[in-house]
């Protein structure tokens, strides 16, 4: 196995392409996968990655990695992953044979642009499957919108607002407060929109415990390592060009966890 690129009190980070990494792994032995793939746009990561292949080539990558994702779900756990529609739509095709649908979650996308003859696009999408029933299925709820200006609630509940549940209101399939970090001061990565943290750690909570281990192939930011480390869940994380930028993240945020040893041995999950 190599060597870990980062250690945390509950983390690894391995700083190499994701297949790499998978390849390694037994079957069945992660809780959770949370994927936030590039989406083949030609985005500029400001790393050298190129974001920008054949439809054909962009494809069979997905196939492969998402194949491997599948193979290293215990029974009952689950993957999320993140993209736009038509990406989401190829995704779940690779998906519908190996797991069982539970959602297409949708998440509230402002700053978008209409394109041609389509309509104003407003959502990205969460997919997220099971090996078969999950284990774990925790419900969240969420606080009440409120308008930003006056501070009232956006809707009237039809009268029955003091019926609420206190706690806030049950957690669905769409969500609203997921746009991207797009001012600076959120930025993990400079000029690099970051993933809310919101996103991977509600897929965490719903679907894991604590001490479960979780899984990101692509780190990105590494805000689903910075989730799962808040809420005591194990993690293993790949990413073969910002580590630098996530190892200060979790530096800042944990200082008194990044450079442990885990608690959790993350040797017996690979082979050899």
């Amino acid at each position: 196995m190599k060597d870990p690129y980062l250690k945390t009190k509950h983390g690894i980070l391995f700083r190499d392409d994701c297949l790499n990494i998978l390849s390694e792994m037994h079957s069945e032995s992660v809780d959770c996968v949370f994927a936030d793939p590039p989406f083949n746009l030609g985005k500029d990561y400001h790393n050298g990655f190129i974001d920008k292949v054949s439809e054909k080539e962009y494809f069979e990558w997905c196939q492969k990695w998402i194949s491997e994702c599948c193979r290293i779900l215990k029974p009952g756990g689950a993957i999320f992953i993140y993209g736009n529609p038509k990406l989401a739509i190829r995704f779940s095709s690779m998906l519908n044979g190996e797991l069982s649908f539970r959602h297409w979650i949708a998440l509230s996308m402002k700053g978008t642009y209409s394109r041609g003859k389509k309509l104003y696009p407003a959502h990205y999408a969460l997919l997220y499957y099971t090996r078969g029933e999950p284990k774990t299925f925790n419900r969240l709820r969420v606080p009440v919108l409120k308008c930003r200006h006056c501070g009232e609630d956006v809707k009237d509940y039809g009268g029955h607002r003091n019926k609420l549940n206190p706690d806030g209101l049950n957690l669905t399939d769409f969500w609203e407060d997921t746009s991207p970090n797009r001012h600076k001061k959120y930025k993990v990565r400079p000029g690099v929109n970051e993933l809310k943290m919101t996103i991977p750690e509600r897929a965490i909570l719903i679907s894991t415990n604590e001490n479960d281990i979780v899984l990101d192939p692509f780190g990105g930011g590494g805000s689903t390592y910075q989730a799962a480390e808040i809420h005591k869940r194990n993690w293993i994380g790949i990413e073969l060009y910002s580590c630098e930028h996530i190892e200060r993240r979790m530096r800042e945020q944990f200082p008194e966890s990044a450079g442990e040893n885990p608690v959790y041995d993350f040797e017996t999950i690979f082979k050899g």
